[in-house]
């Protein structure tokens, strides 16, 4: 597999936070440690076929990986480094906004300045 540039890490990332479930399966991850599809359907109000659809868009986006645990049952974990990419992506973005939105605040304060 080719190494993924981070923009497309990060956009990945962002796509599989946009629903609320694979949110809350990240959060029981986070919470509960590695858990089986199983084991996740029986936290959350989500069937397990739902959950197993949404692991696989997970782990896709390189935020899971899949164990094959005891009675050939797979074992989600969670993994940090894209979630840490997407993190950088946007502290890059609010660093251009900042900057940007300092000089309009450097120029409007001229601006008050020079009308007093």
């Amino acid at each position: 597999m080719p190494p993924r540039d981070n923009e497309a890490i990060a956009e990945q990332v962002f796509v599989a936070l946009a629903d609320p479930s694979r949110r809350a399966i990240l959060a029981a991850l986070a919470s509960g440690g590695p858990a089986t599809a199983t084991d996740l359907a029986g936290r959350l109000p989500i069937t397990r076929q739902a959950i197993a659809k949404h692991l696989a868009l997970l782990a896709e986006a390189g935020l899971l990986t899949a164990e094959l645990g005891e009675r050939r049952r797979v074992r989600y974990q969670l993994r940090s480094a894209p979630m840490q990419v997407a993190q950088q992506f946007l502290a890059a973005l609010a660093h251009d906004w900042d900057s940007r939105l300092d000089a309009l605040r450097d120029h409007l304060d001229q601006r008050t300045d020079g009308c007093a």
